[in-house]
């Protein structure tokens, strides 16, 4: 699926400190800002001058984010965010390659611009949910959700701009057909054999990691689960729940980005917010028992 790579932005390692998660989302909005900033001084034509005005409208929204950051640092911590606080290198969200690949197309447009900094949005949501799941700290968690919304606000600003650009290329058709295309019945298939195999990964578990993993899925806790099962099962179901939890990840993620209407983008997003926190999870269990 289209947004399958999206899921491959989990952080390196949990957020410890307020100071670090401003140094990730400073560093983050600075490298936006001149990515976007390189390819806002093209050469301008007839054709391009349209994409240089995108590119340049990206890059003041980057730079005004950075300062944003900024401001919310100096409020909270008393200082400027600093990248020496940085423990590993935050998640390249808007990758260079990318915008490279764009830029030496034939068919770069308004359209695919605009397409690809919507991407780049929901990135940014999907990375930030991930920081969130994994915060031991409440102060973290709750500044890493404040900046998944804000990613997610950001998208659905673009979103509309996409659309216009779209029309205005005359594709009004594509984009409908797309979003005509729902996968909305395979997730509900796919949400309910995921339960089942939750629960039977579960039934091997300690007790207190069963109940982490329970609570952690949306399942109840004091639930009887039944006797122990296999190990080659439990492996077997610990497979198959993450894959359909990342299948599913992607198909809410899709269905928010051709959601048709306001209510249905936003069962969407909670849909895709709480699969994506779900899947950490999942990752995060699996990952401890492996070790």
């Amino acid at each position: 699926m289209r947004s399958k790579s999206l899921l491959t932005n989990e952080p390196k390692a949990a957020v410890g400190t307020m100071a670090e998660l401003y140094a990730i989302a400073f560093e983050q909005a600075v490298t936006a800002a001149r990515r976007y900033g390189k390819f806002a001084v093209i050469e301008s034509t007839d054709t391009l001058e349209p994409v240089r005005f995108i590119f340049e409208a990206l890059e003041r929204d980057a730079l005004q984010c950075a300062h944003e950051i900024s401001l919310s640092c100096v409020a909270e911590l008393s200082k400027l965010p600093d990248v020496t606080q940085l423990n590993w290198a935050p998640t390249d969200l808007i990758p260079a390659e990318e915008l490279l690949e764009l830029a030496c197309s034939s068919l770069m447009t308004p359209y695919l611009v605009w397409a690809l900094a919507v991407r780049h949005r929901e990135r940014g949501f999907v990375f930030w949910t991930y920081i969130a799941a994994h915060a031991e700290r409440s102060a973290v968690r709750a500044a890493a959700e404040d900046m998944a919304r804000e990613a997610l606000n950001g998208a659905n600003e673009l979103r509309r701009e996409r659309r216009l650009a779209w029309r205005s290329e005359r594709h009004v058709h594509g984009e409908q057909l797309a979003d005509g295309n729902s996968d909305i019945p395979l997730a509900a298939l796919l949400e309910s054999l995921l339960q089942k195999d939750i629960i039977e990964w579960a039934r091997a578990l300690p007790l207190v990691v069963r109940r982490h993993l329970l609570a952690a899925t949306g399942n109840d806790v004091d639930a009887p689960t039944p006797g122990s099962a296999q190990a080659s099962g439990t492996i077997d179901a610990r497979r198959r729940a993450i894959r359909r939890a990342e299948q599913l990840s992607s198909i809410y993620l899709d269905e928010a980005d051709h959601a048709g209407d306001q209510d249905q983008l936003e069962l969407t997003q909670k849909l895709a917010a709480r699969a994506i926190t779900r899947l950490a999870y999942m990752r995060t269990i699996s990952a401890t028992l492996a070790e």
